[in-house]
C-alpha cells in the first residue's frame, strides 16, 4: 500500500528570539488527508510553529516546505500560489469588525481579482451553507454574532478558496460543551467531504481526542513523540503524564473509549 504524500515537511528547524531558544532541531511531516494536532505546554512554541508553517515567522535555521515550496525562501508568486491552497481558522475568528458576514467570507475571493460578482455571491452563500448558516445571516455584522456563529463564519472564510490544507488554532476555544461538540462534528464532516489535510493546535483534550488522527507533542524545545492518541499516552515524559494522564485527560480518554464502544 502506497503511503500518502507529505503536504508539510519541516527539517532541522531551530527558532530563537534573542538568546531564548524555542525550537531546537524539529523534524515533522504532515501527510495528505490526515489531521495532525500539535500540543505542548505554555511557552513550548506550538503557535510559533504554526506561524512558521504559514510563513509568518521565520526560523533561525532549518526549512519549512508546504506543497514542496519552502515558505521562507521562495519568490512571492510561488508563495502566493501556496497560500491560495490553504485556509486558516484563527482562535477568536479574526473577522473584520467593519465588514458583514458576507463581505468577510468574500474577502479572499475578491483578493483574487478574477471572479465576477455573481460568482462570488454564489460561492459565499455555498460556503455559509456548508458551515450550517443560511443566507439570512449574510448581512449581519460580527458584533451581532454569537461565539459559535463567529467560528462558523471564520471557517466559511477559511474554506472560501477550496483549500487543500486547513490550519486550526484552538478551534473550540470559548465555546460551551454543546457548541464545541457541534463544531467538532462540522470539522469532521468538512475534513471528509473536502478531502482536507488539517493541522490543529489545541489544548482542549475532548477536541484533541475527537479530531486527531495523529498527535505531535512539543516539549524540551523539540517534538518528543508523534503518533496516535494511544501511542502518545504511553510515551514516558513528565509533560505527557501531566497533560494526558491527569484528571481531565483520564476523563477525556474514558469518554473516547465509550464512544469507540458505541461505534462497534
Amino acid at each position: 500500500m502506497t503511503s500518502a504524500p507529505n503536504i508539510i515537511e519541516i527539517d532541522h528547524l531551530c527558532t530563537c528570539f534573542g538568546r531564548t531558544v524555542v525550537h531546537q532541531d524539529i523534524n515533522l511531516r504532515v501527510a495528505q488527508g490526515e489531521i495532525l494536532s500539535v500540543v505542548g505546554g505554555s511557552g513550548s512554541g506550538k503557535t510559533v510553529l504554526m506561524r512558521q508553517m504559514l510563513g509568518l515567522e521565520r526560523p533561525y535555521s532549518g526549512s519549512v516546505k508546504v506543497f514542496g515550496v519552502d515558505v521562507h525562501r521562495s519568490k512571492r508568486q510561488a508563495l502566493q500560489d501556496v497560500r491560495n491552497n490553504w485556509g486558516m481558522l484563527f482562535q477568536h475568528g479574526a473577522l473584520y469588525s467593519a465588514l458583514s458576514v458576507f463581505e468577510n467570507v468574500a474577502r479572499p475571493l475578491r483578493e483574487l481579482r478574477t471572479l465576477p460578482e455573481d460568482v462570488i455571491t454564489d460561492i459565499v452563500l455555498l460556503k455559509l451553507h456548508m458551515v450550517g448558516l443560511g443566507p439570512e445571516h449574510a448581512k449581519k455584522m460580527p458584533a451581532n454574532l454569537s461565539g459559535g456563529m463567529i467560528k462558523r463564519v471564520a471557517l466559511a472564510r477559511a474554506i472560501a478558496l477550496d483549500p487543500k490544507l486547513l490550519f486550526l488554532d484552538e478551534p473550540t476555544a470559548g465555546l460551551d460543551p454543546d457548541r464545541s461538540e457541534s463544531f467538532v462534528s462540522l470539522i469532521k464532516d468538512l475534513h471528509a467531504n473536502l478531502n482536507l489535510t488539517v493541522v490543529m493546535v489545541t489544548h482542549d483534550l475532548d477536541t484533541l481526542f475527537a479530531l486527531s488522527g495523529r498527535i505531535a507533542v512539543l516539549a524540551d524545545k523539540r517534538v518528543i513523540t508523534t503518533g496516535s492518541t494511544r501511542e502518545v499516552v504511553k510515551f514516558q515524559h513528565p509533560f505527557v503524564e501531566h497533560f494526558f494522564l491527569g484528571g481531565r485527560g483520564l476523563r477525556a480518554l474514558d469518554a473516547m473509549a465509550d464512544q469507540e464502544k458505541m461505534r462497534q
